[in-house]
């Protein structure tokens, strides 16, 4: 039977059910696991991927089929967010923006730009990074990235990722606890830049976005000013009573 988590927090108790699956049905239930993780990104896949390799150590499956069905169930969680991405599609995508208060749809297209220049790269090593290689597979639909290229560049980043945690699973044992503790920690503190990048970027837009209704507010009142002094002057020339005052003639 696999090793329970000792944590007692409801993601523990999580866990502990997804690892429960794992010792039902085998590897699939660590593909099924990891799969969900993509879809639900609080449930760490730094926890189930050793889980997995300590069944395999223990004789419940073999190694090869721990690292095959776990890096399935990566694949086929991240096109399922790949095929969220393409069903918003660019259009709606921008739209949706476009309602958003603190989101401009100009934000839209500079990510989308950003993709089509990185977007390998962003697939390939986002599979490394804790929530960010969920929500990558988003941008990727909505950028329509070629399906094959980004099976390939997942499956290749998620078999890196999937088989140095199975394997610490494998060699360490019940004392991949030491070393989960560091992964948590990892794990907050990308978490925390995550928090903080938001954060720096909603105050920023906000400043953009005062700082614009006050020069919109500026613009406004010179025209107003403006138009004022135009039609003033406009009234004087107009004004048929000027055409009756006698001019002095000299003699």
């Amino acid at each position: 039977m696999t090793t329970s988590t000792t944590d007692t927090s409801w993601l523990g108790s999580l866990i502990d059910a997804v690892i429960g699956l794992m010792d039902v049905i085998g590897p699939i239930g660590a593909g099924v696991a990891i799969a969900l993780e993509n879809l639900f990104p609080p449930l760490p896949s730094e926890a189930i991927l050793p889980m997995a390799g300590i069944a395999a150590h223990d004789g419940s499956f073999g190694l090869w089929e721990a690292v095959l069905w776990t890096t399935l169930g990566s694949l086929v969680g991240a096109l399922a967010l790949y095929g969220l991405g393409a069903w918003l599609g660019l259009e709606r995508l921008r739209r949706i923006a476009d309602r958003l208060p603190l989101v401009d749809v100009s934000d839209v297209d500079r990510t989308v730009a950003w993709f089509h220049r990185h977007g390998g790269k962003a697939v390939f090593f986002g599979r490394f990074v804790p929530i960010f290689r969920s929500l990558i597979s988003i941008p990727a639909g909505v950028a329509r990235m070629p399906l094959w290229r980004f099976g390939l560049l997942t499956t290749a980043g998620s078999l890196a990722w999937n088989t140095v945690f199975i394997l610490c699973g494998w060699f360490l044992g019940s004392g991949w606890h030491i070393v989960e503790q560091y992964v948590d920690v990892v794990q907050n503190v990308v978490i925390a830049i995550v928090a903080v990048a938001v954060g720096v970027f909603a105050t920023l837009r906000i400043r953009s976005l005062r700082a614009q209704r006050s020069r919109d507010h500026s613009t406004s009142a010179e025209q107003g000013e403006s138009g004022t002094d135009q039609n003033e002057s406009s009234t004087v020339q107009d004004d048929p009573r000027t055409d009756d005052i006698p001019v002095a003639s000299g003699r």
